[in-house]
Order: C-alpha cells, then sequence, then structure tokens
C-alpha cells in the first residue's frame, strides 16, 4: 500500500505592508522563506512540497531551494484582504484540475516561520492521518490573556467579549478558575482538501488541538528581525530551548 500523498503548502505573497518583500529577506544568510521550504522537504512524510506567490522573483528563490511553483497565484487571491482559504481553494483547485492530483492533507507552513522542530511537525501529520473524522489540525498555545477578562464597547459602554454560563463575573474571577484559552500560532496547521473544498473552511467542524509549548519565533514586524535572527542562529547550532515539545491534550500522538 502506498503511503499517502501529503502536501506542503507555503503561502508566500510579494505584498508586505509591515516588512516589505519580507518572505525573500535575509535572515542568518538565506532567504526567509528558505526555511520553511527546508522543513517541508526534511519531512519523511511530504510527499510534495509546493510554494503558491504571485511573484516571479519568490517562484524563482522558491524553486532554488526546492520547492515547487506549478502555478502563479491570481493578483486576486494576493491581497492585503485575501484569505487563507481563498489561498487554499486555488491551490487545492488547480492543482485537481490542471494535474489530477489531489492530496490527503494539506499541511500548511508560513515562510515567517523560520525556526521549527521537524519532529513536530511529523508529529501533527501522523496525528491527522490516525484521525480520519478530523477536518483539520490547528497549532496552538496557552494564551498569555484570558480573554474571560477582556472587554468591548458597544454603545459607549463596556461589555464583556465572553461570558461563562454559572459565572456571570467572570471577569472578576482569579485567572486560576477560568478555563485554559489557546491562541493559535501558524507553527503548523493541517486541512483536508474536502474541508476546504465541501465545507468553504479552513478547519471544518472537528478540529484537532496541537499544543506547542514554548516561544515561536516568526517575522510580522521590522523589530523583531535581530530576535529571529538570532534564534535561528541558536536552533542551528543545536540549540533546543524552545519549543521541543508538543501536548495534544484530547488526542494523545
Amino acid at each position: 500500500m502506498s503511503p499517502p500523498d501529503v502536501l506542503v503548502l507555503i503561502p508566500a505573497r510579494g505584498g508586505s505592508k509591515s516588512v516589505p518583500r519580507k518572505n525573500l529577506l535575509k535572515v542568518a544568510d538565506k532567504p526567509l522563506i528558505a526555511y520553511s521550504i527546508g522543513h517541508a522537504l526534511a519531512c519523511p512524510s511530504v510527499t510534495r512540497t509546493v510554494v503558491s506567490t504571485d511573484d516571479m522573483e519568490i517562484a524563482d528563490v522558491a524553486q532554488k531551494y526546492g520547492a515547487e511553483v506549478p502555478f502563479l497565484r491570481p493578483s486576486e487571491y494576493a491581497t492585503d484582504f485575501a484569505t487563507d482559504l481563498d489561498v487554499f481553494r486555488h491551490a487545492i483547485e488547480w492543482l485537481a484540475e490542471d494535474e489530477g492530483y489531489v492530496p490527503e492533507l494539506v499541511v500548511h507552513l508560513r515562510p515567517t516561520g523560520p525556526v521549527r522542530d521537524i519532529r513536530l511537525i511529523e508529529r501533527a501529520i501522523s496525528l491527522m492521518l490516525k484521525h480520519p473524522e478530523a477536518d483539520a489540525l490547528r497549532s496552538i498555545g496557552l494564551a498569555e490573556q484570558t480573554p474571560y477578562k477582556m472587554w468591548r464597547i458597544e454603545n459607549s459602554y463596556l461589555r464583556p467579549l465572553l461570558e461563562l454560563a454559572d459565572h456571570p463575573e467572570a471577569h472578576s474571577m482569579p485567572r486560576q478558575k477560568l478555563p485554559a484559552a489557546y491562541w493559535q500560532n501558524g507553527y503548523v496547521d493541517i486541512v483536508r482538501p474536502r474541508t476546504v473544498l465541501e465545507l468553504d473552511s479552513m478547519v471544518g467542524k472537528v478540529v484537532l488541538p496541537f499544543v506547542i509549548e514554548g516561544k515561536i519565533h516568526e517575522l510580522d514586524y521590522p523589530d523583531q528581525i535581530p530576535a529571529l535572527e538570532q534564534a535561528v542562529l541558536a536552533w542551528e547550532r543545536g540549540e533546543r530551548s524552545d519549543s521541543e515539545e508538543a501536548v495534544c491534550p484530547r488526542h494523545p500522538a
């Protein structure tokens, strides 16, 4: 029996407001996108690595580092307002229609994260393959601030962002007594093609949690560049102080 097809899709558009040409920015002497491509190519379970971009320079660099760029993403799916769903639907449909290729899983690796443990990506893929009922998997981390103590302004007055049925004033309870809340961190996400095409969603209705412990290193703003480069260099030296383990509370690997 042949192994399942596992596609890594790396979305990398040319435009970036916060850090211009971010995906090509040199970090420790390599373009930022090269790290995510390297992560994908190092995973034994990954059968194909594709970069979705609207930019010819990014396409050339992606191919240089071993990724496929079988299409250029249409400009309407590369704006500030284009969603992951738009990008993934386009890629999945293009590969199905033009190549007859439909993978079992699509792994989402964002090019802004140059520090990842290959073992964790493999563990996430294994977890999804073990749970065919799951529509998607999301990597998450414990939120630093609980949303139960957050507020919104409605008609000039404060209203709690979230409420608990049995505790009408959850915002005044000790944090330790509130439900744990998690933040999606973008370390590694996985979705099935049917979730995108049939459910019109990036997560669907059944989502596996994949909890990453430790600091997540990614580039969103210019002032993060020095720390990001130090993290990459430390990682390449074999220092594994951050993001070494993943804990899946409901579905142990």
